[in-house]
Order: C-alpha cells, then structure tokens, then sequence
C-alpha cells in the first residue's frame, strides 16, 4: 500500500494481503527433483529437509503482488507441516524474510513476507511488525502485463542513492512521511487515496515508473478512483486503486481498456492456513 522502496532503507512500509492465494503441497519423498528456484531451495535448505513441492498460484509473478514472498511463506510452512517440525508462524515469517534477503542480495524488506504470513494490514518500521486495525475496502489491482525484476529495480534505487544521495535521501523521508500520514486515514478512503497519488508522484521520481503503469493508473483515476499507485518494485509489474464500492468494475473496465489485466479485490485478514481438499 505504502512504502516501496523506503522500507529497504528501514523506513516504515504498510502492506496488506488481497485474496488471491498460492497454494503449496510438499511431501516427503526419496528421491526429490530440485524446485529450479532459488526460494524454494532455500526453504528445504533453511528447514534442513528434502521433498517434494508442488506450486499453484493465483498471483502473477514478477508483478509486484508479493509472489515470491507468497511462495516463500506457503512452502515454509507446509514444509513444517509435512515434517511436524513445530516452527511458529514468527519463526516462519522470519525464516522467509532471510530467504528473500539471501535470493536479493540482501536488498529485500521484511514487508511482503510478513503481510503474506499474518494476513491483514501491517506496519513495518525497522525491524518491528504492527498489525494495524483491518479496513474493508474496495481495490482493483491492474497488472500491467510488463514484467520486472524486483531485484534490479532495488539495486537501480540503490545506485541512484549513491549517486544522488541529496536528491534520493528527500524523497525516501518524503515516503516515510506518507506512509505514517496515511496510517491515520485508513478508514477514509478519500483522504487515504490523496496518500496513494503522493506516493505514485515520489516512486516515479525515484525511477521506478514505467509508461504502461502511468497510463493505467491515470485510466484508473478519471474512471473515479480515490486514488491509484504503482505497488511492488516498480519498472512494470501492478498498481493498485482504491475505488468507491459501485464503480469498481467500470475501474476495471478502463483498467483493461488500456490492454492491462484488473483483479478486483478486497483484504484478506487471514494469512498462511492449512487447506484441506485442494
């Protein structure tokens, strides 16, 4: 919802889980054929077992939805289910949190994985976790079909930082500065939206906009949107709007008008679960 990018720097971030899900089964097998991905391996690496694994999701990769924090998260946790290996859901969240920094080279934020393991809204700021009062609001997610890699889009923030730290430093405390505003607004999604066009306005600044993402989210605001932001890394990916309930799906409609997909949805107060007859 807020954050991007500043949370890397230990700025305070807030995030919330919508319903689409990833749904992970692992068993225990002999002889397991390796996942082909760096998270995966590193979750039977960090549990210290073998198995098999296997992945359906609901979420678009490399989008800005959080996928890899998802996978992450749900693997660990039917790891320890499968191997009753009684790990809490702090000491899961933790552990995805450390996957995601090894596989990012230590550019990632706790942010994602937190959100996806508790469900719910969450405050990151440092290294503490809040879990903020659940709003029920009405979001459309737009993905602009441009596909990015979190990790560059990190590393180009962080060169940026390095290069200009007197012009990237002001816009990384101008991002804390929205994010703590808007924790006080959650509940008005007028005043929540203006939040969200701010923090658009300083990730494009920053570098990380592209032109498919600004047309949609701009597509998203005339069609009556509070308000509308990238969401994620940047560089391609998602935005997300915040919408009066009745015109969510004529948001939708200019979301796909602009050859984006839209994914009408609502937060989801509950994190990773056990499903049963998946």
């Amino acid at each position: 919802m807020f954050g991007e990018h500043a949370v890397v720097y230990g700025k305070p971030g807030i995030a919330m889980a919508i319903k689409p899900r990833v749904f992970v089964t692992v068993r225990n097998a002999k002889r397991p054929q390796r996942a082909k991905s760096p998270y995966i391996d590193g979750c039977f690496e960090a549990m210290g077992v073998m198995g098999s694994v296997y992945i359906n999701s609901q979420i678009p990769s490399s989008s800005g939805l959080g996928s890899s924090a998802a996978v992450t998260v749900a693997t660990l946790s039917a790891i320890n289910d499968e191997f009753s290996l009684h790990k809490s859901r702090e000491d899961i969240a933790d552990m995805a949190f450390e996957i995601e920094k090894k596989v990012q080279k230590g550019r990632a934020s706790p942010t994602d994985t937190t959100v996806s393991m508790y469900g719910g809204i969450v405050l990151i700021s440092g290294g503490s976790r809040r879990r903020l009062p659940p709003q029920h609001m009405h979001l459309v997610i737009g993905d602009s079909l441009v596909s990015h890699s979190t990790a560059k889009m990190v590393e180009l923030v962080g060169e940026q930082k390095k290069k200009h730290p007197e012009i990237v430093n002001p816009i990384l405390d101008a991002i804390e500065g929205v994010s703590m505003s808007a924790i006080h607004h959650l509940n008005n999604p007028k005043e929540l939206g203006r939040y969200m066009n701010m923090n658009h306005a300083l990730l494009e600044a920053l570098g990380v906009g592209h032109p498919q993402l600004s047309k949609i989210v701009l597509a998203s605001r005339e069609a009556g949107a509070f308000g509308a932001k990238i969401t994620g890394a940047g560089g391609g990916g998602c935005m997300v709007a915040l919408c009066p309930k009745q015109w969510k799906y004529r948001i939708a409609a200019a979301i796909e008008a602009c050859e984006a997909r839209a994914i009408i949805t609502s937060i989801d107060t509950e994190g990773a679960r056990m499903e049963k007859n998946v």
